[in-house]
């Protein structure tokens, strides 16, 4: 793994910059647990305990982006990119799964995110979905959030994959 692939945010950035800047770094971080690693690592169960994989945190990655930006954000309703099986989210059913594919839609996915964000002038504009309005500023740290948590679990998986470790 090579941390040198991320770029630190700044220590002084405005508020706008900061949040873009910190999730932006998360998504690198993922990047990273995930390099050099092939599609069976990917797919590895690795960690005795979880059924978690990193192919499949790529995945759920790919799905949360799609739902807070196009369908919450964006407001436009756009359907799971992998279809549920037995009702259940298939994001982290990677036993077939392209790694190729994932990380397209992932990245795709974040750009689609960052053109979101990019059409909003304020962090404290609103939108209204199911019921509950959210400000730009509440999702972009809910994204922060919801990357850091599952890079903790990206870390131990990589660790038990090949024993690498990082940041």
């Amino acid at each position: 793994m090579d941390d040198q692939q991320r770029v630190a945010p700044s220590t002084v950035a405005d508020d706008r910059t900061s949040l873009t800047s910190f999730l932006d770094y998360q998504r690198q971080t993922l990047a990273v647990k995930c390099a050099g690693l092939t599609a069976e690592q990917l797919r590895m169960r690795a960690v005795p305990t979880s059924g978690l994989t990193l192919l499949g945190l790529v995945r759920h990655a790919a799905e949360v982006e799609r739902g807070w930006f196009s369908n919450v954000v964006l407001g436009e309703p756009r359907g799971a990119l992998w279809a549920a099986v037995d009702g259940e989210s298939a994001d982290f059913l990677v036993a077939d799964a392209d790694p190729e594919e994932a990380f397209a839609c992932w990245r795709a996915e974040c750009d689609r995110s960052r053109a979101a964000v990019a059409g909003f002038a304020s962090l404290d504009e609103t939108v209204s979905f199911r019921g509950e309005r959210y400000s730009l500023r509440y999702v972009l740290t809910h994204m922060i959030e919801e990357y850091a948590r599952h890079n903790g679990h990206a870390d131990l998986i990589r660790e038990a994959i090949d024993g690498a470790t990082g940041e």
